[in-house]
């Protein structure tokens, strides 16, 4: 088969696309990796179709170490995915194997399973397939989900996968996590750990919305989540639709995706027949179909330890991990969960062999990726699946300020106390509450021009999100429809810890609106640079970095299952609430907020003329508004509400 440029390029992307996540599940580079030739020569692999109850047989590799025996027996570590599980050929071997190098060294039985309906397994795929509840299950022994499918995979391992010591950890990054997840509650008692790393757990919120907003950003998605894929196979069957949309705009994402016009373009010109977008299209407000779909509620009966691992910089599942966590520790008092979080990208933590731990233009110490798969993730895996050591308890967080980790009972931390910080009418930023009765700042947004989601490059690079999660703002602080405030340069360190909350009392001209918030960091004029940096013509000097940002959609203010328009010029309050941070703003730094009512195009364009469904909207409906942040006293003050450490 001829290759295409873009075709390539899709493949020889394969780590950070989330299209090709297996690849970096597995670990796959290079065949001559070194890791590769110490699992060809200490591992056995076999490859089986695991039956399940419903007589569909999933594909599954099992990588069993050439010592295992009655003897000498190993627990397994299951990770089921819904991509390739290559390489296919039962002489080759991944590039890296196991979620570390140094569990690949002490010895596990490593199976690795695609979920129904994916390459080689039988069955149909269901994107973030639901769980049956379990009346149904009782009245009908033969049906499925993904829980039986996990717990059907571990009873056939215990009894097929010889050497093992009947003990079962579960792994699984990203959309691995959500499977990892579900096969936590599976019920199946041999489950003795789980890591959920990243995990996927409610498109409505995070990977293609945001508070309901779609993430444009994930584009180039839709073909690997939404083309039907037929007859079992073990080659890529989406490329081909992946490779028709990658040839257009991924250089210049911005113009190409406002150039599109209204989201009904894309159902015309590229997925109409998309499984996934039509399932989007047809679900715009948060309803039974997303509720289903949602991994924090059904995080329930899980008894085991469990370490949820994320990263700051998580452009794709950052909103998950913590969703996770909270849910893992309300609805399992029982279990043992802690959290690690890093100054890492999305599956930055699973990196090797990285020196130099950087995002963007930051650097944040040396080999940070590597101290937490040796001192961290390995010994949660050893002390759980071998009875060797104590596990990680608590959490383990690292502050993105000060670069340093700090260990908690858990988080957020009990010491963390609310600090206000109200927007003022001169752009001041402060603890004061404003004196003067009625005062606004306002702004003119227009959907035919919207702001850019970054200073300079793609908002979607290689077909996937990252940087943009800590760029230098500064060229938005002149745009006249970016309202900016800021702190006095500080005088002793400030650390925010935990949650944030927008909360903004608004009017605007039109009848819906997003309001865009960002939390940033301002650095003093005399910061020195680094020779770590990705685009050494940056000045880390006046560098306002990202630390964090949120969108929220005036329609859903009252509820994300029953939309309202806004009344002109009549003021509403809307909470626009942003996933934690752990970051200290250094002395001699200011904190800065900006609000804005566009992010394109890492999210869609907000028409500001109400219309049910935004994906049906028509270029009529999009039209320029003035908006009004209301900071007088009358209205409460508009401010952020930030946890902080005293």
């Amino acid at each position: 088969m001829h290759l295409g440029p873009w075709t390539r390029l899709a493949l020889a992307s394969v780590a950070t696309l989330l299209a090709s996540a297996a690849a970096a599940d597995l670990g796959a580079q290079s065949a001559e990796a070194p890791d590769s030739v110490f699992a060809r020569q200490h591992y056995a692999k076999w490859t089986f179709r695991i039956p399940m109850r419903d007589g569909a047989r999933l594909f599954t590799a099992v990588y069993v170490p050439r010592d295992a025996s009655p003897e000498r027996r190993y627990p397994i570590v299951l990770t089921r995915t819904p991509f390739p599980v290559a390489p296919y050929d039962s002489t080759a071997y991944p590039a890296a194997l196991g979620p570390d190098r140094y569990m690949l060294r002490e010895g596990y039985i490593f199976a690795f399973q695609e979920v129904r309906g994916r390459y080689l397994s039988e069955g149909d795929f269901e994107n973030v397939r639901p769980l049956l509840p379990d009346s149904v299950k009782a009245r009908a022994p033969r049906a499925t989900d993904e829980a039986t499918d996990a717990y059907d995979t571990i009873e056939w391992l215990l009894r097929h996968a010889g050497g093992n010591n009947g003990r079962v950890g579960l792994f699984g990054v990203s959309y691995g996590g959500y499977y990892a997840g579900l096969a936590a509650v599976s019920g199946h008692p041999a489950i003795a750990a789980t890591s959920l790393q990243g995990p996927v757990a409610d498109f409505f919120f995070e990977d293609f919305h945001h508070n309901g907003a779609l993430a444009l950003g994930s584009f180039y998605a839709y073909p690997v989540f939404g083309v039907p894929r037929g007859a079992p196979t073990g080659s890529h069957w989406w490329l081909d639709a992946f490779g028709s949309v990658a040839a257009h705009g991924m250089a210049d994402d911005y113009f190409f995706l406002l150039g599109l016009g209204p989201l009904r373009s894309i159902t015309d010109r590229y997925y109409g027949e998309n499984v996934w977008w039509r399932e989007m299209v047809a679900h715009p407000t948060y309803d039974d179909f997303w509720r289903a779909r949602a991994l924090p509620a059904r995080l329930t009966r899980v008894t085991h330890p469990t370490l949820v691992v994320g990263g700051w910089f998580d452009a794709e599942n950052l909103w998950g991990t913590l969703a996770a966590y909270r849910a893992l520790r309300a609805q399992n008092p029982q279990a043992a969960v802690s959290l690690v979080m890093g100054p890492f990208g999305h599956r930055g933590w699973a990196a090797r062999d990285v020196i130099h731990s950087v995002h963007g233009n930051l650097y944040f110490g040396d080999s940070l990726e590597t101290r937490f798969q040796r001192d961290v993730e390995a010994p949660f895996f050893r002390a759980h699946l071998k009875g060797d050591g104590d596990g990680p308890v608590g959490a383990l967080m690292f502050d993105t300020g000060r670069k340093a980790w700090v260990r908690f009972a858990h988080w957020p931390s009990a010491t963390a106390v609310r600090r206000d910080y109200f927007l003022h009418a001169d752009g001041a930023l402060s603890a004061a509450a404003p004196t003067a009765r009625s005062a606004f700042v306002e702004y003119v947004s227009d959907p035919r021009k919207p702001v850019p989601a970054r200073c300079a490059g793609p908002t979607i690079e290689d077909g996937a999100l990252y940087h943009y999660m800590s760029d230098d703002q500064r060229c938005f602080t002149s745009r006249p429809d970016v309202a900016v405030f800021q702190t006095d340069t500080l005088r002793e360190d400030v650390t925010f810890a935990g949650g944030l909350t927008a909360r903004l009392t608004v009017s605007t001209t039109g009848t819906d609106a997003d309001f865009v918030v960002k939390l940033i960091d301002v650095y003093p004029p005399e910061e020195p640079g680094h020779p770590y940096q990705r685009d050494t013509t940056i000045r880390l000097g006046g560098y306002q970095q990202l630390v964090r940002g949120e969108i929220m959609r005036g329609r859903f203010r009252h509820s994300f299952g029953a939309p309202a328009p806004l009344r002109p010029n009549q003021a509403a309050e809307v909470t626009v609430d942003l996933p934690d941070v752990f970051h200290t703003f250094r002395t001699g730094h200011r904190i800065m907020v900006q609000v804005q009512s566009s992010w394109f195009p890492l999210f869609d364009r907000n028409p500001q003329r109400y219309v049910p469904s935004i994906y049906e909207a028509d270029g009529g409906d999009f039209i320029a508004a003035r908006h009004r942040l209301w900071v007088g006293r009358d209205a409460s003050g508009s401010r952020l509400q930030a946890m902080i450490l005293p």
